[in-house]
């Protein structure tokens, strides 16, 4: 199979679709990569890199598009790209339809085959390629949180973890999966008061066994919540509904409820946002400010740092990768249930329902 790799176009996104290493498994097998000139290099992988290993690299994204089979990426396409893209042309990336309607009917126009990386699914309901780029984001969430905690940034001007004799920040995590487990790792390791909160006992039990003991559980019901919402500094949103849109856990009128200079750290954003007057920033323009509180909303918080993030993903897809590219994509997702649910739309059709529903489109469900 022909691969490509085009180099990523949205705001501030320095990953890459595929490591060397990644490019080389590809390559020993019998497929032909083709990347685009720089792709790898603000991920720390110059166009040698890939070559070494035998891609082969071509000037422009319109040529890799123009030339691939399959292509492999990190973020959605945007406007530039629609255009680009062929009827019957598999792409393999993170989608998040149920935010962007004007991509999921671009991507029901031009034919193509979109296999989403967030909604690829085990038995054990485990999100496989999600997971590595929610613990970079979780981790991410704590760390920016506590710099916009400083007051030249617009916070409260409160140091997360303290010091001796006077009280560390009070962190509220809404949601207790990959991301705000990650979330409440870095908080309760820089000396912060953490509560994670979230509505599945068994998980907050879980929780409870296995996170240090500066973090407490809370079950998630919507009075609990208001009560925690005057006294914490930082509050991370991660709840996720694989596919669909993210609930708001955050009312517009519960910010009157929180002190000026609070920081909301949506990382749902992806999905909708969790919170209310959340809408996507950029890395450039990470912040904005609603009624006092400070929103940080970035929609792709792991490319800050593509280094880390291009090596834990690549990790993740690549044995996806290796058996669409051996196999075809009918194939491997008939032979792999968790790939199948990656299928978001298929030539013309959203065969994904919890896209379809968002939208009011048409589902059609496939047959493979």
């Amino acid at each position: 199979m022909i691969i490509g790799v085009p180099k990523e176009i949205k705001n501030n996104e320095n990953r890459v679709g595929m490591t060397p290493s990644g490019v080389a498994e590809v390559v020993k097998r019998g497929h032909t990569v083709y990347l685009q000139h720089t792709a790898g290099l603000n991920s720390g992988f110059p166009d040698e890199a890939y070559t070494a290993v035998g891609a082969k690299i071509l000037p422009t994204m319109e040529d890799v598009y123009a030339t691939a089979e399959m292509i492999v990426k990190v973020k959605e396409p945007i406007k530039p790209e629609y255009k680009l893209i062929r009827k019957g042309q598999l792409l393999f990336t993170y989608f998040h339809f149920a935010s962007d309607k004007e991509l999921t009917l671009a991507m029901i126009e031009n034919g193509s085959i979109c296999l989403a990386y967030e909604t690829v699914e085990k038995p054990d309901h485990s999100l496989p390629l999600l997971i590595p780029m929610s613990e970079v984001a979780g981790r991410m969430a704590t760390q920016e949180g506590a710099r916009f905690l400083e007051k030249p940034q617009g916070g409260k001007g409160i140091l997360l973890g303290g010091v001796p004799g006077v009280k560390p920040a009070r962190v509220l995590i809404l949601g207790g999966g990959i991301v705000g487990s990650n979330a409440a790792q870095m908080a309760a390791g820089m000396g912060a008061d953490v509560t994670i909160a979230d509505i599945n006992l068994a998980r907050l039990r879980y929780l409870n066994e296995v996170l240090p003991k500066n973090v407490k559980t809370l079950y998630a019901s919507e009075l609990r919540l208001k009560m925690e919402l005057p006294t914490a500094d930082l509050i991370i949103g991660s709840v996720l509904i694989p596919g669909d849109k993210a609930p708001h856990l955050i009312t517009r009128d519960m910010l009157k409820m929180m002190q000026p200079g609070t920081v909301l750290v949506d990382v749902a954003i992806d999905q909708g946002g969790c919170f209310e007057t959340s809408h996507p920033t950029t890395h450039s323009e990470p912040t904005y400010v609603v009624d006092g509180i400070v929103h940080y909303a970035v929609a792709n918080i792991p490319g800050a740092v593509p280094y880390t993030s291009t090596l834990a993903l690549t990790n993740a897809t690549l044995p996806y990768v290796i058996a669409l590219a051996n196999k075809g994509w009918e194939k491997a997702c008939k032979e792999d249930h968790a790939l199948e649910l990656g299928l978001n739309v298929v030539e013309g059709k959203v065969v994904y329902k919890a896209v379809a529903d968002v939208f009011g489109l048409k589902y059609e469900p496939l047959k493979l």
